[in-house]
């Protein structure tokens, strides 16, 4: 049926004169969820996406009954994602007919997993003593991208593979030393097509003051901030939707704080950059820290 929605509300309409979501299939002494008002009833599905946006445990806790299918389409949650994806760039509908539709259509990145990248190879080596052979070696290494729903990004370049690193980035809070952290921003330019920026720094670390050699004149060495520019732009292949990312820019920006001068190097984005492709991590969204 085309409107699920309407059809449901208008039959729990007919059945009850006051209106119920759900019913006990069982008799039970026990308080049955039913007898919860709506409000709090809405309260605990906002509870279900989080602030992670866990909208696929919505849509699969709208197959419980046909209450809770009206619930888990109610407009604030899903206008409440959109803002919290798009922010104000999302105020009108058009040209979607709801909050859902534009969650579920228009181009975003996801945030229940990672996009990985692996990337391959053969690097010369060095001549032997007696000059009759030459090592070749095989160099392999993974991208791991991690995006948040606040805006904030993780970036991680490491020849480790998926099954130790993918654990370590549920959170921001990752104790590995080589990740880089930021922030990015959705962009559709002229092209149509769908953008991401992203500017990330290495994470700052607490460096011990060194006594040793306090009464020794040191070289002054020149202060500077390191950060990285990326932009990435984003697909749909087959029928996943928004799993793959295509390097289009990288950049390194190194900004000195005694002159404030900024020097930008560029790198050329060949085979080396291979596209990213995303991988849904089921621990990411296992529990609820904040509601929506």
């Amino acid at each position: 049926m085309a409107d699920l929605l309407s059809y449901f509300q208008q039959q729990l309409t007919f059945q009850e004169s006051v209106l119920k979501l759900c019913q006990p299939e069982l008799e039970s002494s026990q308080t049955h969820i039913s007898v919860l008002p709506m409000e709090v009833l809405m309260y605990i599905f906002r509870w279900v996406v989080s602030s992670d946006l866990d909208l696929r445990s919505l849509e699969q806790l709208s197959q419980v009954c046909r209450g809770f299918y009206i619930c888990a389409r109610d407009p604030e949650i899903w206008r409440l994602a959109c803002l919290k994806v798009w922010g104000r760039s999302c105020i009108k509908l058009v040209p979607y007919t709801s909050w859902r539709e534009m969650f579920l259509e228009r181009p975003r990145v996801r945030f229940d997993g990672v996009y990985i990248s692996k990337t391959t190879y053969i690097r010369q080596g060095e001549q032997s003593l007696d000059g009759f052979y030459r090592a070749w070696h095989q160099v392999e290494y993974y991208r791991y991208i991690r995006f948040f729903p606040d805006g904030h990004v993780m970036m991680l370049t490491t020849p480790e593979e998926p099954q130790s690193i993918v654990p370590r980035l549920r959170t921001r809070n990752t104790r590995t030393d080589a990740v880089l952290l930021g922030h990015y921003r959705l962009s559709q330019d002229t092209d149509n097509q769908t953008k991401v920026y992203a500017v990330i720094t290495k994470k700052k670390e607490e460096k011990p003051l060194d006594y040793k050699y306090r009464y020794f004149r040191r070289v002054p060495v020149q202060e500077a901030d390191q950060s990285f520019h990326v932009g990435l732009q984003l697909c749909s292949t087959g029928h996943q939707r928004f799993n793959k990312l295509i390097w289009i820019h990288h950049s390194c920006h190194v900004t000195y704080k005694s002159t404030g001068e900024t020097a930008v190097t560029a790198f050329e984005i060949d085979k080396m950059y291979t596209p990213l492709f995303f991988g849904r991590v089921r621990s990411y969204t296992a529990f609820s820290e904040r509601p929506l």
